[in-house]
C-alpha cells in the first residue's frame, strides 16, 4: 500500500442485481490530497459506487484499489472514515459515548482514546454538548456528531455522503474548513453532495454520473470551461442590437437585462463595441463563467429528453 499510489482507482466497476444494472463502467482515479466531487442525480449510481468502493459490496465485473490495496483489504478500510448519508445513533447515549464507542471499534490505544475523542468533537464544534444525549441534538448537531465519527484516526481517505444536508450556513462553512484542513494534510476527500455551489468551492476534480455511468469528469475549470452568461441592460434595444446579441450566443432577458448564453470571455469587448457600433447605449455589463449547477443540468439534460422520448 504504498503512499504514491493513487488514493483510489477504479477500472469498469460494475454492479448488477438481477436483471438491474446499478452501476455500468466506474473508471475514475484519485490522488492523494485531493478533494474529489461524486456528482448525480438520485438513482444515478452514487451510492452503489462508494459501497463497491468500501468493500461493502462486491462488484459484478470490473476492478479497483483502495489506498493501493484491493477493494475491500481490511488493513486498508482501517485507514478509511466514513459518514453515510443516512445514519441514527442511540439518542440515550452522550456524544462522546457513541464517538467512544467507534474509537474502541477502531482499535485506538486506551490511552490514545480519550485525546482523539474530545479532538474530534473539538474538531466538529461539539466539545461543549460532549457529555449531552444524542436525543437532545438538532439534525444538525447529529450531522457534526457523524462527521467526528469520520474523522476518528486521522484517515487517509474519507467518504463524506452529503456532510452538509442538514446544516445551516455556518454549519456548511466549518464542514468546508474540516474539508480543507483534511487536504491540507494529505488525506483525500471522496464528496458526495447534492449542494453543487458547495463542491464548486471547495473540490479539486468531479465527476458526473447518470444512470449508472460516468458521463463527464475533471478540474472544476475544465469542466466549466470559459463559457459565459453576459448580461447587459441596455436603453430599450432595438433590432438592430438584438441582432448584434445574437451573433454572440442564446439570447434571453431577465427583466430590463439582456442575457447571452454561451459567449466567450474574451468575446466580452467586442460584443460592447458592436453594440456601440450598432447605436445602442449600454448602462451596465455584467460577465460570470457558467456555474457547476448549470453545467450539470446541460449534462443530463441529454438523458432526461431520452426518458421524455421513451414515454411518449
Amino acid at each position: 500500500m504504498s503512499a504514491s499510489s493513487p488514493a483510489l482507482e477504479t477500472v469498469g466497476l460494475a454492479k448488477r442485481f438481477g436483471p438491474k444494472t446499478a452501476l455500468r463502467d466506474l473508471t475514475i482515479t484519485v490522488g492523494r490530497g485531493e478533494i474529489f466531487g461524486f456528482l448525480g442525480p438520485n438513482g444515478a449510481g452514487k451510492t452503489t459506487a462508494v459501497k463497491l468502493l468500501l468493500g461493502l459490496a462486491l462488484p459484478s465485473s470490473g476492478e479497483g484499489r483502495l489506498l493501493g490495496a484491493p477493494l475491500g483489504d481490511r488493513g486498508a478500510r482501517r485507514k478509511v472514515g466514513y459518514l453515510p448519508e443516512l445514519f441514527r445513533y442511540q439518542p440515550w447515549l452522550a456524544a462522546r459515548d457513541v464517538v467512544g464507542f467507534h474509537a474502541d471499534l477502531l482499535g485506538l490505544a486506551r490511552a490514545e482514546r480519550a485525546r482523539a475523542v474530545a479532538d474530534v468533537l473539538e474538531r466538529v464544534g461539539l466539545a461543549e454538548r460532549r457529555a449531552d444525549r444524542v436525543g437532545t441534538f438538532s439534525k444538525g448537531m447529529q450531522q457534526r456528531l457523524g462527521l467526528a465519527v469520520a474523522l476518528l484516526g486521522e484517515p487517509d481517505l474519507v467518504f463524506l455522503d452529503e456532510p452538509t444536508s442538514a446544516l445551516d450556513p455556518v454549519g456548511r462553512h466549518d464542514v468546508r474548513e474540516i474539508v480543507e484542513a483534511l487536504a491540507a494534510r494529505g488525506a483525500t476527500v471522496f464528496l458526495n453532495s447534492h449542494l453543487l455551489t458547495e463542491v464548486e468551492r471547495v473540490c479539486h476534480r468531479v465527476a458526473v454520473i447518470d444512470a449508472g455511468a460516468v458521463v463527464a469528469q475533471g478540474t472544476i475549470d475544465a469542466m466549466l470551461g470559459a463559457t459565459t452568461a453576459v448580461r447587459l441592460r441596455l436603453e430599450a434595444p432595438d433590432a438592430a442590437a438584438h441582432a448584434v446579441l445574437a451573433r454572440y450566443g442564446h439570447v434571453s432577458n431577465d427583466g430590463p437585462w439582456s442575457v447571452v448564453g454561451g459567449a466567450a470571455e474574451a468575446d466580452v469587448p467586442r460584443l460592447v463595441a458592436d453594440l456601440v457600433a450598432a447605436g445602442a447605449r449600454i448602462f451596465a455589463v455584467e460577465a460570470s463563467r457558467a456555474t457547476l449547477e448549470e453545467r450539470f443540468l446541460q449534462l443530463l439534460r441529454p438523458a432526461d429528453a431520452a426518458v421524455r422520448d421513451r414515454s411518449a
